[in-house]
């Protein structure tokens, strides 16, 4: 047989300098390829211990509770919101774009009641803002998006982890798009809670969730602790309180499962772990600052030479994410059919937006693997050929000039 489903994979070489995913680091790419080995396997849980060592350096945390929850960065956020909000809990979420509105859709399945405050698309949340959302919600948690790929924006949250502790309330912030590229300081910022995913600035795959929880939200999660009945024994407690709603997003029973215990929980995801391991060694061989630092140099260089082609930044710069950068699409040029050709032609993808800002920006990342000079000067070159040909009016070469003189201030 012959047909297309007996065909070896092939894909192409795309160079992804959209908002993520990206090129895995060619190291991660090996390790998903090893070997496996069982779950309880003294080496196996020996990885997993090496796991929440390492990325409580991703996250600049002490918290015991750094682990792994199996599935894509959207599997930590449940995890995180199904297992500490209870029916009718109160719920303040800031948007400012479109993952804002995914934390409030899961704490409203989760049965939240949410109170939003939103902010024009393209801005932050003020301080000033929070604060006064707080007072008068009273709300259990705050749920934040650190960096919204969907504007670009980089939430700041010093002074809103300063408000939640004023005020009692349990702090946590979906990270996926920012961790690696943009500083994050849980422990410092008072996060109760912070998940992430490998697919952005960590340069893996999608579909293993680093997460991080204080003792504060632990304590909290565990007065809903509960233990399958095929696993209970007479030393065991069957359960403390109102059971999670989910069974395999079910925080307080995957803590189990990484702490000595071990108590089954689910059949561990070995190639994905092997890959988180893999992407945490790199961020401790690079060091979390300087990781940070080339996710900024290689951004502002991408920015420039956007910025040099005659096309206009989207957003509050101020508040711009390291790692991704959206421009608004030149009147009269079809931006699909731009995108198309960097595809097709040059292999290069970039991305487009949602909602309000659909059709109407690019987006652009420089992260992980990608976070390098000849992936910014490749991608440059191949948009302003294709700006050319589409009838853009700008000087010729002034992209890759301003991205090497943004590198050369630099010294």
């Amino acid at each position: 047989m012959t047909g297309p489903e007996h065909q070896r994979l092939n894909p192409p070489p795309r160079l992804l300098m959209g908002p993520g995913p990206i090129n895995a680091y060619p190291r991660v790419l090996n390790a998903l390829s090893t070997q496996l080995i069982g779950q309880y396997d003294p080496v196996m849980t020996g990885y997993m211990n090496d796991v929440m060592a390492l990325y409580r350096g991703v996250f600049d945390t002490r918290n015991r509770w750094t682990l792994m929850v199996d599935g894509t960065a959207r599997a930590g956020i449940e995890a995180v919101l199904v297992s500490v909000i209870e029916p009718g809990d109160k719920v303040l979420v800031p948007v400012m774009g479109r993952f804002g509105h995914l934390l409030v859709e899961i704490a409203e399945r989760a049965g939240a009641e949410v109170h939003t405050l939103d902010v024009p698309w393209g801005e932050v949340a003020q301080p000033e803002q929070v604060e006064a959302a707080i007072k008068a919600v009273r709300p259990k948690l705050l749920a934040t998006v650190q960096g919204d790929t969907s504007t670009t924006m980089l939430q700041p949250l010093a002074d809103l982890g300063a408000l939640c502790q004023q005020y009692d309330v349990l702090f946590y912030c979906d990270a996926t798009a920012s961790i690696g590229g943009n500083e994050l300081q849980t422990d410092a910022w008072h996060l109760d809670a912070v998940s992430a995913g490998l697919q952005k600035c960590l340069g893996g795959p999608s579909g293993i969730a680093p997460i991080t929880l204080s003792d504060r939200f632990v304590d909290v999660i565990r007065r809903r602790h509960h233990i399958e009945a095929g696993l209970r024994s007479d030393d065991l407690d069957a359960e403390l309180g109102p059971r999670i709603r989910s069974n395999y997003f079910d925080l307080p029973m995957i803590l189990d499962y990484w702490s000595e215990a071990r108590l089954n929980h689910h059949t561990e995801a070995t190639s994905m772990l092997y890959c988180a391991r893999e992407c945490g060694q790199l961020m401790a061989e690079e060091g979390l600052d300087a990781c940070v630092e080339r996710h900024r140099m290689h951004g502002n260089a991408m920015l420039a030479g956007l910025t040099a082609m005659n096309l206009k930044p989207y957003g509050n710069l101020e508040h711009r994410m390291n790692n991704v950068c959206a421009v608004y699409i030149p009147d009269g040029i079809d931006g699909e059919a731009v995108r198309a050709v960097l595809l097709n032609d040059f292999n290069i993808e970039i991305g487009t937006s949602f909602g309000p800002l659909k059709g109407k920006v690019w987006r652009v990342g420089t992260m992980g693997y990608n976070a390098r000079l000849d992936a910014v000067l490749s991608t440059l070159s191949a948009l302003e050929h294709c700006l050319r040909r589409a009838g853009h009016s700008f000087t010729a070469g002034a992209g890759i000039d301003a991205a090497y003189q943004s590198y050369r201030s630099l010294g």
